[in-house]
C-alpha cells in the first residue's frame, strides 16, 4: 500500500491512498499520517486496516498533485522540533562493477585500507548478523529536524557557504515512538538526502558539516514489507536535457548492513525514543551524480525512480544568491 499527504483543490490537507494508476483516494477522518499513526497505535491495530475501511469515493490523481505542487513529504512531525533526521553510510554495495572495484582494495591488508574502507569491510564482515545477535554500527550523521526537509517538487537550496550541491539516491525508514518507548516503523519512502560531496573530499571530518542541508523523501510512503531487491533510475536533468543517468539498487539484497541492524544502531540510544517523537533516518546512499564528477548547477533538477516506490521523487537545485554575513553573537 501507498499513501500521500496532499493539498486538496480546496485547500484543505488530506491524506490520500494511491493505486497503480496514479488515482489518488481520501481518507476519511485524516488530515495528516502522523494522525493516522498515533490513532493506529491507540487502538492497537494496523494503519493498513485503518486505511482500507476509511477509503472514500472522493478522487484525485497523482499527475494534477505533482504538476500542480499540491504534494507534502508524506510523513511529518506538526513539531518539527521533535522531527530527527538522520542517516548511515558505507551501506550499499553498489553495481557488480563497483563491486569488483571495491572488493580489490578490499584484497589489501587491513592495516593499509582508508577509514571508510575499513568502516566498509566491517560492514560486509559483521553488519548482517543473524536475527537474535547485535552486528557492526555503521557510519552515522545527523542530517537535521524538520525545519530541514522540503517537499517533493519544492527546491532544494544550494547556500552561499556550500561547494557543492549534489543530490544522494537513497531510502528512508519512517518511524513515530509509541508511548512505551518503541520505535514503530511506518513505512519507506524515495529520499534525496543531498549534500556537499566537495567539502567532505576536502577532509573527512567534514562530514558533518556537509550533511547539514535540506533533504526531500517522497512523494509515496510505502506501508509493508520492503522488497529484498529495489531497482530504479536515478537521473539529473538541465533545461530538459538529461546530463547523467543510472540504475540503482537498494534493498537488503544490495546492502553490507542490513537495514533492521542499522535500526538498531540508530535506537539503541533510549533518547531516540522519546514518545510521540518522528524519525527520518536514510540507509545510505545507492549512488548519485557526483561519483561520475558531474558538476550540478542552479536549475538542475534530481529525479529519483522505482516501480516499488510509484511516482518519482522530484526536486530543483536552486542557489541562495544572499550573500551571506558573518554571524555574530551577542552577549546578554
Amino acid at each position: 500500500m501507498r499513501i500521500i499527504q496532499f493539498r486538496g483543490r480546496d485547500g484543505a490537507r488530506r491524506v490520500g491512498r494511491v493505486s497503480d494508476g496514479g488515482i489518488v483516494h481520501t481518507i476519511r477522518g485524516a488530515t495528516t499520517t502522523y494522525e493516522l499513526a498515533l490513532e493506529s497505535i491507540k487502538k492497537r491495530t494496523l494503519i493498513k486496516n485503518m486505511i482500507d475501511e476509511r477509503v472514500t469515493e472522493e478522487k484525485d490523481t497523482m499527475d494534477q498533485i505533482l504538476a500542480e505542487k499540491r504534494i507534502y513529504v508524506p510523513f511529518h512531525h506538526p513539531n518539527p522540533y521533535h522531527q530527527m533526521v538522520s542517516g548511515t553510510g558505507l551501506s550499499h554495495l553498489g553495481s557488480a562493477s563497483a563491486r569488483n572495484s571495491m572488493h580489490a582494495k578490499l584484497d589489501q591488508d587491513e592495516a593499509s585500507l582508508t577509514d571508510s574502507m575499513k568502516m566498509f569491510k566491517w560492514g560486509l564482515d559483521g553488519g548482517k548478523p543473524k536475527t537474535a545477535e547485535i552486528g557492526t554500527q555503521a557510519e552515522w550523521f545527523y542530517k537535521g529536524d524538520g525545519d530541514w526537509v522540503s517537499d517533493p517538487e519544492a527546491e532544494l537550496i544550494w547556500p552561499t557557504y556550500a561547494l557543492d550541491g549534489g543530490e544522494e539516491v537513497e531510502l528512508v525508514g519512517i518511524y513515530l515512538i509509541d508511548e512505551t518507548s518503541t520505535a514503530r516503523r511506518v513505512g519507506y519512502a524515495l529520499a534525496n538526502e543531498y549534500a556537499d560531496h566537495v567539502m567532505e573530499r576536502q577532509n573527512y571530518l567534514y562530514l558533518s558539516h556537509s550533511k547539514l542541508r535540506h533533504c526531500s523523501y517522497g512523494p509515496e510512503l510505502l506501508i509493508g514489507d520492503l522488497p529484498l531487491d529495489i531497482r530504479g533510475r536515478a537521473r539529473v536533468l538541465r533545461a530538459d536535457t538529461v546530463i547523467w543517468e543510472e540504475e540503482w539498487l537498494s534493498g537488503n539484497n544490495h546492502m553490507s548492513h542490513s537495514i533492521e541492524n542499522l535500526e538498531h544502531h540508530h535506537f539503541k540510544y533510549p533518547e531516540f525514543r522519546r514518545p510521540r517523537d518522528v524519525h527520518i533516518h536514510f540507509f545510505g546512499a545507492a549512488n548519485g551524480s557526483f561519483t561520475k564528477n558531474i558538476e550540478t548547477q542552479d536549475g538542475d533538477i534530481f529525479e529519483i525512480e522505482s516501480a516499488t516506490f510509484g511516482h518519482p521523487l522530484r526536486n530543483t537545485l536552486v542557489k541562495n544568491t544572499n550573500q551571506d554575513k558573518k554571524i555574530i553573537v551577542k552577549s546578554l
